[in-house]
């Protein structure tokens, strides 16, 4: 089929409406990374902006040449690991009998309001770190993954997203013996990747990006994960952990320069991630699942 020149012009105004969307949106990225592999001098005086001037990695020699950053590091990736596995465990176990009609499961909607409940009322700030003090978890990694274990707001996307499947995948589940447990890890798990892995990344990002908790749970600094240490280095100013190993690597620093490189080592493994899941949110693979 022959398009027409306005179509033309209509789709090549998308492509540079879009192009130039996520060029604005990779900017303040881009200009940290400029800012990453500049000279201290040039970075203080402001003449960074989309490119590196006087190319240096001098600040990713002073990051990665610290011990505290790289066991901050350390502490996020288990908590991430550790945090993510078990938070999508706990909400695929939970919104699957939740998916349920009442007839099914007779306290299904009595459950269901106990979970939004939390949604509207928390527990508050005091009594939360209460019960982690007297469960012995303070400075421990699970003070950093058990208080949000099971993410309401994922269950419930996850369990719409189980109430839309074709009843009859169960039911011939159901004809051919499998029991609950076979049905929700041979059918309804793999069915739901895109909902998997849009929850599984909120997930993450939120124990990557999550900082004020680090502060709460950890009494000391070596129990930091990554957030809070750049917190305690970036907002509070603390000096003690911006040092270079000689004179001449400090000559090439500044504190932008170290600012900068410390930001974008911690937003790279998400941007890294972010990539593979996308596919999944655009994947319909529960078209055409039930045939006939």
């Amino acid at each position: 089929m022959k398009t027409s020149l306005g179509r033309k012009l209509f789709i090549a105004c998308n492509y540079i409406f879009l192009a130039l969307l996520s060029f604005i949106c990779l900017m303040p990225i881009i200009h940290i990374l400029a800012i990453s592999f500049s000279s201290g001098t040039a970075a203080a005086a402001g003449k960074v902006t989309l490119w590196p001037v006087e190319f240096t990695t001098a600040a990713y020699n002073n990051v990665f040449g610290k011990p505290e950053y790289l066991r901050a590091f350390w502490v996020s990736v288990q908590r991430v690991v550790l945090g993510t596995t078990l938070s999508m465990f706990l909400t695929i176990l939970t919104a699957y009998p939740l998916s349920k009609e009442p007839r099914q499961f007779r306290l299904r909607t009595f459950y269901a309001w106990f979970f939004v409940f939390t949604i509207l009322f928390s527990g508050g700030l005091i009594p939360t770190f209460l019960t982690i003090k007297s469960l012995n978890l303070i400075d421990s990694i699970w003070a950093l993954v058990l208080p949000t274990a099971v993410p309401v707001f994922n269950v419930i996307l996850l369990l719409n997203f189980y109430r839309n499947l074709p009843k009859e995948l169960e039911e011939s589940s159901r004809i051919d013996g499998a029991g609950h447990f076979t049905t929700l890890w041979k059918i309804y798990v793999p069915l739901s990747l895109p909902a998997l892995a849009t929850t599984g990344l909120f997930t993450m990002v939120g124990h990557w990006n999550s900082w004020f908790d680090g502060m709460l749970y950890m009494n000391h600094t070596e129990n930091y994960p990554l957030q809070t240490f750049l917190q305690t280095v970036i907002i509070k100013m603390d000096f003690r952990f911006i040092k270079a190993e000689n004179a001449e690597l400090m000559l090439k620093l500044s504190d932008r320069t170290s600012r900068a490189a410390q930001i974008f080592v911690a937003a790279f493994p998400i941007l890294v991630v972010y990539p593979f899941l996308q596919k999944l949110f655009i994947k319909g693979i529960v078209m055409g699942s039930v045939k006939g």
